[in-house]
């Protein structure tokens, strides 16, 4: 199954991408913070102004316009059709299961540095892969799973600091 991005620009318009479709443009770095992009031969210069990691809210500017974007994954896309939201889970230092599922893949060890958006594990729900990102930078405080374990929803998974 191909990853899909839900992509919400200006509270206006709303696309959806696949993992493939993202990869396959083509970026260049530009500077430091900028980027070079090429699309149907068109040139764009693109930046990231602001970045909300927590919430997928980010500030881009592409050539001299400025474009607030939200980004859903798979996972949101899922909570949000079963009704569920993350909530709390993203506000606080500790990792909760978002839903019940079976641990696939543990990324981290306990004392591991992390780095906002690293991946820590991966939880299989509803026969669909979801990878659990570190919602800050922070260090891996302890690890209260590891891979082929069952969690219930919102059972602790990782606790951060």
């Amino acid at each position: 199954m191909n990853e899909k991005f839900k992509v919400n620009v200006n509270d206006k318009s709303e696309f959806e991408f696949t993992k493939d479709q993202v990869s396959s443009l083509d970026i260049q770095p530009n500077g430091t913070s900028g980027l070079h992009i090429l699309h149907n031969d068109k040139s764009f210069k693109a930046s990231i102004e602001k970045k909300d990691f927590l919430n997928k809210q980010y500030s881009v500017k592409i050539n001299s316009n400025i474009y607030k974007v939200n980004i859903s994954n798979d996972l949101d896309l899922l909570i949000e059709e079963m009704g569920l939201s993350l909530g709390a889970s993203q506000v606080i230092n500790d990792i909760k299961a978002p839903m019940p599922g079976l641990i696939l893949e543990v990324n981290v060890e306990e004392g591991s540095e992390v780095k906002e958006g690293d991946y820590l594990l991966v939880l299989e729900a509803m026969k669909m892969e979801n990878t659990i990102t570190a919602p800050k930078d922070g260090v891996v405080k302890s690890l209260q799973i590891k891979k082929g374990d069952t969690v219930e929803k919102n059972q602790l998974l990782i606790g951060m600091d």
